[in-house]
């Protein structure tokens, strides 16, 4: 029995050296380094998430996690190209490798990921449903809008929140279902809808950035369901999803170390193991993915921690002006946590 079990231990010790050698590329890492750029699918109507700005260049935070992608996998986070899809085609874009991922305010439900042989990895953005009018209409509260004309975007979390809270009230609406989110905006600052439904942040950045007046609009203080946003790959390929995963940990783990794009360089020579791990001046986690060893570090100095990009994106140095809010680091009493590395 004792040979048994030393042999055992053996095998065991051999097959964990093999795994944790170098990978091979799975087939979306060969496809992206054979291509030579990694292609997301992204709204691209939403301001702060996902827009394209009067030069014609795409930003957002969404946009900023394609970018990491690519400075992790290429090395060049300018080799990220994004692909305009609605919430009636971005899950086709993907299942038929149209894109290799998206990043598309799309919040991780269990029938999304159960029904559609996808893969959702780390949320990038916790948040919430919610409904916006004019001051006008001096509504306090959902319950008073009985009979009220919503604009609602198909297939999207809140075509179902709002059917779900009008049925258990009791109430009744009459939906106006726009597709494109730009002239879903429109129609609800022209006058065409008495009500927009959308996640918080989506309605901040609609009314920061499409409303005439934006003081003439309030959000209803209540906040339905849960609406944590990711991006989502291909079910299929283990590594692929681990790296877009990790990518997006590597971003949240800076933030919590303290590492920024201006002193990653200097982070590196650091003698605390967990950062000199995950920038690559310690051990060798790249080769488990098939990546340089000085991915993350690439990551954090082209695009940046997750902090980073949240303030510059949606957060207080943007015209949308989010809070934090359940965005925050964990030890700062929010919901972003990155599992260690080693």
């Amino acid at each position: 029995m004792k040979l048994i079990s030393t042999a055992a231990v053996l095998i065991g010790a051999l097959t964990f050296g093999t795994a944790a050698s170098a990978a091979e590329a799975g087939p979306t890492l060969a496809s992206v380094k054979s291509k030579d750029k990694v292609v997301c699918g992204a709204n691209g109507g939403r301001p702060g998430f996902s827009g394209i700005d009067s030069k014609g260049q795409w930003q957002g935070i969404d946009v900023e996690v394609c970018r990491a992608v690519a400075a992790a996998t290429l090395g060049d986070a300018k080799k990220a190209e994004l692909v305009k899809v609605s919430s009636q085609t971005r899950f086709t874009a993907l299942q038929t490798s149209e894109v290799d991922l998206l990043v598309a305010n799309v919040t991780w439900t269990y029938s999304r990921d159960t029904n559609l042989g996808l893969d959702f990895v780390a949320p990038i953005f916790y948040d919430g449903q919610a409904f916006m009018v004019s001051k006008q209409l001096g509504v306090k509260s959902v319950s008073e809008l009985s009979g009220a004309t919503i604009c609602i975007e198909p297939g999207s979390t809140s075509e179902k929140i709002v059917a779900d809270i009008f049925r258990a009230k009791g109430m009744q609406y009459k939906p106006v279902v726009i597709e494109d989110r730009k002239e879903l905006n429109n129609a609800f600052f022209s006058g065409r809808c008495d009500v927009h439904v959308q996640s918080t942040s989506g309605l901040s950045s609609g009314r920061a950035t499409a409303a005439s007046n934006p003081d003439d609009y309030v959000i209803l203080p209540e906040v339905f369901g849960k609406d944590p946003m990711a991006p989502v790959v291909r079910q299929g390929d283990a590594q692929w999803r681990d790296i877009v995963n990790w990518t997006v940990y590597a971003m949240i783990a800076a933030e919590e170390l303290g590492i920024t794009s201006q002193n990653v360089d200097e982070m590196k020579k650091s003698d605390n193991a967990d950062i000199a791990r995950l920038l690559g001046a310690k051990d060798e986690l790249g080769k488990q993915l098939a990546l340089n060893n000085d991915w993350a570090y690439q990551v954090i100095k082209q695009v940046g921690n997750y902090g980073e990009v949240f303030e510059r994106t949606v957060g207080k140095g943007s015209p949308l002006k989010l809070d934090r809010g359940l965005n925050r680091q964990w030890v700062d009493g929010g919901l972003l946590y990155a599992p260690p590395f080693n």
